[in-house]
């Protein structure tokens, strides 16, 4: 591994690569550079997560090399659905900056600083095609873990049960979750969504949520924090593998 001194000087060279590009793609081929840089940043916030530094940061140095990638293409020249668009500019400033303040986290043995940099890597570029009217499967991905995150607030013993507020908020949430994560099937490839993998995760969120009007006819918080606890390691492994 480079030291830190030569990391965050090839790090420099990113944010140079943000203001001067050569030429220019289409939109299938931004997404598909985007989806790269993506995948090992998906992969590197979840070691982080899991505390596991050193494949974080070889994750982060092929984060940083699949970014130098796509900034030389496509940072001079953007593809025609980017164009007028604000955000466009900003993230090829922004996402630089951000790798190299993740890489200098890492060094400083500060994982949760790192992965709140890459996190904001991850809401750029959803930011940015947002911005364009474009979704991807990444993108649904991030909305689905947003939505978990809102029905992980009922991830608690004491539930006031005879509030109907209560029971109409854990199905709704249920159900919103649910919509979520059934759109990004819909719209995953026909490969992903023959994927193993995948079709493992998908189907085990469905699976559970079918449990949810049981757990609210019974008022049952035990059941609820298991099929939570459930829900939570589907969401994460999406997020890890697509998000």
């Amino acid at each position: 591994m480079p030291s830190r001194l030569a990391r965050v000087a090839c790090l420099g060279v990113l944010l140079a690569a943000g203001v001067t590009g050569a030429r220019a793609g289409d939109l299938a081929d931004f997404n598909a550079a985007a989806e790269t840089v993506s995948a090992h940043n998906r992969v590197a916030i979840g070691y982080l997560r899991t505390g596991n530094t050193d494949l974080a940061s070889l994750e982060i140095d092929r984060l940083r090399a699949a970014w130098s990638t796509l900034a030389k293409r496509f940072a001079g020249k953007r593809p025609d659905a980017f164009d007028g668009d604000a955000l466009y500019g900003v993230a090829f400033t922004d996402i630089p900056t951000r790798l190299v303040t993740a890489d200098m986290m890492l060094n400083s043995n500060r994982p949760q600083a790192a992965r709140q940099a890459l996190l904001a890597v991850r809401d750029d570029l959803y930011n940015l095609r947002r911005s364009a009217g474009i979704v991807v499967l990444a993108d649904c991905v991030r909305d689905a873990n947003q939505a978990m995150d809102a029905l992980m607030a009922y991830n608690k013993r004491e539930l006031d049960w005879s509030a109907p507020e209560t029971r109409f908020d854990i199905a709704a949430k249920a159900a919103i979750y649910g919509h979520a994560v059934a759109r990004c099937d819909a719209m995953a490839s026909e490969k992903v969504r023959k994927d193993a993998e995948f079709r493992r995760m998908v189907d085990g969120v469905k699976a559970s949520l079918t449990l949810m009007p049981t757990v609210i006819a019974t008022r049952d918080a035990g059941l609820l924090h298991r099929i939570l606890i459930e829900l939570r390691a589907f969401d994460n492994l999406l997020a890890f593998r697509f998000g």
